[in-house]
């Protein structure tokens, strides 16, 4: 992993900075009425561009030309991103955001920029906030916004190592007696073919689960996802402007990426695993195994993880990044009594399931309707656990031996740096060696 700092203290300090700053807000979570529900976006690039773009199209299935849902703030670590978001959302010519021109509502004194924005942004009267940020940072504004009694949209993951996802557990149940909505961005669980078909094998279609195999299998995100460093740019925000190179802010793609497929499996099985192996490594990567980590990041370029359940069942878990290789995004299990492509909403090679609605709209239209209806969905814990399935299976593969959930949840390993500058100085160390790496003791 990346040096090996700890997030207790970034996370003590920005929960002490931002419970000052949150006094100063509006109370409570939108309640069911008539009034429009004011949404801020933390993290402006391109998938909370896309989010806010989905929650306007959402309202747009719900309300048709009468719309109760207003953009009224945006946040990034970076000013120039910042600005730029807000000027786009509120471009009637912009060929992605025009026609919701009229729904934005920023305003220069509501255009937050720093490591300290999200703060202010939850601080400015919103009801609703987008975390879009890298997920290294998810848990700090998870925390921030379930204080501050929003209602959220997350992005998955929820967080990059077992100190972040202790701090979700924790939330889970605070986020409920809140009776605050928090829908994540697993947006298969919105998606009616992955619905209809799980109901049927929920409901005993294949008898018994036994394994899945799952895969994220694709070329990978270079070289359009690898920014050069500017001339004389410091290590902090070079790392950001990649941060899904870098361990501290991605997880690695297993955990990026690879949780869509997990949350799946899970969500099939009906549990999380209790233990798991792996193999892995970075043989493709610019640079390969010893690639310098300033210049090429630190995360591997594939991961073969099996999961072991409660139950006795097994999951089987496959991720690539290699150019020209096979792509794979895909679901199978695998019953006492038959078998399904759950990818292809087909069981026994029978279709049972199909689309009607973008997932991604769908998942927004889903929070809206419950936060209206008074009834707000709370998505925390299934995201929680299919990320840390991810972070062991990750984990199991860098130490190339089993990891039992228990020990891995309890190990004191942390990765976000313990003080963060945009000009500041931040070594990357190299990418995990497979075998060398070795879980952390369980914290103090």
């Amino acid at each position: 992993m990346s040096s090996p700092t700890d997030r207790r203290d970034f996370l003590k300090a920005s929960a002490a900075a931002a419970g000052t700053a949150l006094t100063l807000g509006l109370a409570g979570a939108h309640a069911a009425g008539s009034d429009a529900i004011k949404v801020g976006l933390i993290g402006c690039g391109g998938r909370g561009r896309g989010a806010v773009k989905n929650i306007l199209q959402a309202e747009e299935v719900i309300n048709g030309k009468s719309p109760k849902l207003e953009i009224v703030a945006v946040a990034d670590v970076f000013k120039d991103r910042a600005e730029a978001a807000a000027r786009d959302f509120k471009n009637a010519k912009h060929k992605e955001y025009g026609p919701y021109a009229a729904q934005a509502k920023i305003t220069p004194d509501t255009t937050f920029s720093g490591f300290d924005a999200y703060q202010k942004l939850l601080a400015c009267g919103v009801d609703l906030v987008i975390l879009a940020t890298p997920p290294g940072f998810r848990p700090v504004h998870l925390e921030a916004a379930v204080k501050a009694n929003k209602n959220i949209f997350c992005e998955k993951p929820v967080a990059v190592d077992a100190t972040g996802i202790r701090k979700c557990f924790e939330l889970v149940e605070e986020s409920k007696k809140r009776n605050i909505a928090i829908v994540a961005g697993t947006q298969r669980r919105h998606q009616k073919g992955y619905l209809e078909t799980i109901k049927a094998l929920q409901d005993g279609a294949i008898g018994r689960i036994v394994s899945a195999r799952v895969a994220w299998n694709s070329g990978g995100p270079e070289p359009i996802w690898f920014h050069k460093r500017n001339e004389g740019e410091p290590d902090t925000a070079y790392q950001l402007r990649n941060w899904y190179h870098y361990l501290w802010l991605c997880g690695d793609h297993i955990v990026e990426q690879h949780v869509h497929n997990l949350d799946v499996a899970n969500w099939i099985i009906g549990e999380r695993p209790i233990r798991a192996t792996g193999i892995g490594g970075r043989a493709a990567r610019p640079g390969g195994a010893v690639a310098d980590p300033d210049k090429f990041g630190q995360i591997w370029d594939h991961f073969a993880v099996e999961y072991e359940y409660k139950s006795g069942a097994r999951t089987f878990a496959y991720c690539r990044h290699i150019a020209a290789s096979e792509p794979d995004v895909s679901e199978t299990v695998f019953g006492s009594t038959g078998m399904s492509r759950v990818s292809s909403y087909t069981i026994n090679n029978k279709q049972v399931g199909q689309d009607d609605r973008d997932p991604y709209v769908q998942e927004h239209i889903d929070l809206l309707n419950s936060i209206r209806g008074g009834k707000p969905l709370n998505e925390l814990k299934n995201v929680t656990e299919s990320t840390f399935t991810a972070i062991l299976g990750r984990n199991a593969a860098y130490a190339e031996r089993w990891l039992s959930w228990d020990a891995a949840l309890a190990a004191d390993d942390s990765t976000m740096p313990s003080t963060l500058s945009l000009d500041g100085a931040l070594p990357a160390t190299p990418a995990p060696t497979p075998g060398a790496w070795k879980l952390p003791p369980a914290r103090a």
